[in-house]
């Protein structure tokens, strides 16, 4: 399963870092941030509970980033 979500991050760096840190994160398969329309695209693994997996995935994003949103 893909989705998409809106992102609020400051740089194109910091954007960067989040999209390693999703593609290590539990549950996804891929992940792609795009820092000029502000929006993450993951592909999850089969199974996996895309709610769940996001928590997680902004929690480790904001141990980069304290102050980036995932609007999911």
């Amino acid at each position: 399963m893909k989705k998409t979500y809106k992102i609020e991050v400051d740089c194109a760096n910091c954007a960067s870092k989040m999209e390693d840190a999703a593609k290590k994160t539990e549950g996804v398969r891929d992940a792609v941030v795009n820092f000029m329309t502000l929006k993450m695209k993951v592909e999850f693994e089969d199974g996996a509970d895309a709610d769940a997996v996001m928590a997680d995935v902004l929690k480790s994003c904001r141990k980069i980033e304290p102050d980036c949103e995932i609007f999911f």
